[in-house]
């Protein structure tokens, strides 16, 4: 688990809703609710699916060599990532102090993740440096969202070029497609595959952040970033469908 401090961003303490109050009995009985049946569904889900992975090489000589890494998809291509690789690496995540970061905590940790509280609102900066700590001292593994919490979808925001930065690690950029899916109408556009389809998981090259980089050198990183998270979503969706995908 990540390594726990008296800190704002990763003490333990009671889930509270968006105004700060703790959560009820009776919101305490729903979460619970939620999740079980969140997590059976993506487990009924996932065991129908049929995984296609493109440049995993890429990953497994990070993992051979120890690296800490810093892995980062699109929010709304996130849904099955737990369900896939969670039990296969200790990938440490973050997750805000609401009541809707408390489910996600509690979905992520079922299937295997590491959870870091905290949120851009409240205890962001501090647990930026927890993950930055994670990945430098104990050469973790960390897998964000740059275009999260809530948007605008598809726009890299700074935080995964700034944490690969102080963290000392690279970006793995990862996409996610289906041959049959349900796209939502939330912000994120969330993708869920239907059952029996093809997923596709397209693995980009390492990013790396030098420890000197300064404003504009974070820029052209954080660009570089979305243009590879933009492509290789692209690629994921042909290749789910069986179609060819550009070359790396």
């Amino acid at each position: 688990m990540a390594t726990q401090s008296p800190s704002e961003a990763t003490r333990d303490r009671a889930p509270v809703t968006a105004t700060g109050r703790p959560l009820s009995p009776r919101e305490r009985l729903t979460l619970t609710v939620l999740l079980t049946m969140g997590r059976g569904a993506i487990r009924c889900l996932g065991a129908t699916l049929r995984l296609t992975e493109q440049n995993r090489g890429v990953v497994e000589r990070l993992w051979a060599a120890g690296s800490p890494v810093v892995y980062a998809a699109w929010h709304g291509r996130m849904l099955l990532f737990p369900y896939f690789y969670g039990r296969l690496r200790p990938v440490h995540v973050l997750a805000s102090r609401s009541r809707d970061g408390e489910l996600v905590s509690r979905f992520a940790r079922g299937f295997g993740f590491r959870v870091v509280r905290g949120s851009s609102s409240r205890g962001g900066s501090t647990a930026l440096r927890e993950l930055a700590r994670l990945l430098r001292d104990e050469r973790a593994e960390v897998g964000v969202v740059p275009d999260g919490p809530r948007g605008p979808r598809w726009v890299a925001q700074p935080g995964a070029v700034l944490l690969a930065k102080l963290g000392q690690a690279p970006i793995v950029p990862l996409g996610l497609g289906a041959s049959r899916a349900t796209i939502l109408g939330s912000w994120d556009a969330c993708l869920i595959p239907h059952p029996f389809a093809r997923v596709a998981v397209a693995f980009g090259e390492p990013l790396v952040v030098p420890p000197d980089a300064d404003r504009d050198a974070l820029e052209q990183a954080r660009q570089r970033l979305e243009a590879d998270l933009h492509r290789l979503t692209a690629d994921a969706d042909r290749m789910a469908r069986g179609h060819n995908v550009s070359p790396l």
